[in-house]
């Protein structure tokens, strides 16, 4: 076994050296993010042209979509396995507790981003093959490695990778970048702060303990929550340019604006109270906030179009 097993204390080390399940390989891509992404992805397809796309598309799109998403989140959980090791939620993990070796997971992840971009190229078209493998880099490779540890704005300036999944969608239908699939983009890339930095404040003493420099860490709370409700007034102001460049209708301009009001009130309790549970409150219902505005937009698309 590698290194990393044998430093672990006997009861992990035993745990660690039983039968690698395929549920062990499938938690190294990160399902649920994965999940979340193709969700968006989805949505930029359904939005990018009258009608429903082909299903040639809408199946081959995003599966090569979120192969290479999996295999970005593979090598994140090889860079982060020494961080993941002394934070309560990601201790158990594959890589962290060696039940698969480092080489493994980067053999997988090579495997999943080869068969990604032979889909993506075969069956829908290059640019979406390469824009996917280019937010690969960007999440795995200059976020992961460099961004996430250098700069307490690491999750501002490295949340463009993962505001890209519209965009991938769009384009694998039309075959170009259109201006309202980067709108999409720019909703999920202010989306990402408020989202991320509720997170890092519930968990803010793991962070510290890793080394990592999240805003709460280097800055306190108060500054975090304040940079909270600016990012979601930002976010409000974006998520209503949809409708006023005439992408969508009223339904989303009423879903966009009760939503984005919500998430308002819950950056303004957490600012007034500085509650770690308004915290952890404040991202789950960020997720519910992005997911329901993706899908009251996609309602109104085909209610107008």
């Amino acid at each position: 076994m590698s290194e990393q097993v044998e430093a672990l204390p006997a009861e992990e080390r035993a745990s660690s050296t039983k039968t690698i399940s395929w549920r062990d390989y499938l938690e190294l891509t990160k399902p649920r993010v994965v999940a979340l992404m193709i969700l968006t992805s989805v949505i930029g397809m359904l939005l990018a042209a009258p009608g429903v796309p082909g299903w040639s598309v809408l199946v081959y799109g995003n599966l090569g979509i979120a192969l290479l998403a999996g295999a970005a989140a593979v090598v994140n959980h090889v860079v982060d396995q020494k961080i993941d090791t002394v934070m309560a939620r990601t201790r158990k993990r594959p890589v962290a507790t060696g039940r698969i070796t480092t080489l493994d997971a980067m053999l997988f992840a090579t495997v999943l981003a080869g068969v990604g971009m032979f889909v993506l190229i075969w069956q829908v078209n290059e640019l979406t093959a390469w824009l996917t493998l280019a937010s690969l880099v960007g999440y795995a490779g200059v976020y992961t490695l460099f961004l996430k540890r250098a700069t307490p704005q690491n999750i501002v300036i490295g949340g463009l990778a993962g505001a890209m999944p519209p965009l991938l969608g769009w384009t694998a239908v039309t075959g170009q970048v259109d201006g309202h699939a980067l709108l999409l983009v720019l909703i999920i890339f202010a989306w990402t702060p408020p989202h991320f930095w509720a997170l890092a404040i519930h968990r803010k003493e793991e962070y510290a303990k890793a080394g990592i420099p999240m805003l709460p860490v280097t800055h306190g709370n108060k500054y975090t929550e304040l940079h909270i409700l600016l990012y979601t007034l930002m976010l409000l102001a974006v998520s209503l340019l949809p409708f006023v460049t005439g992408m969508s209708g009223g339904i989303y301009l009423i879903g966009a604006l009760a939503l984005g009001l919500w998430f308002l009130q819950y950056a303004i309790r957490l600012l007034i109270g500085d509650d770690r549970r308004v915290a952890l409150n404040t991202f789950k219902y960020s997720i519910t906030y992005l997911m329901v505005l993706f899908v009251v937009l996609l309602v109104d698309h085909f209610v107008y179009f």
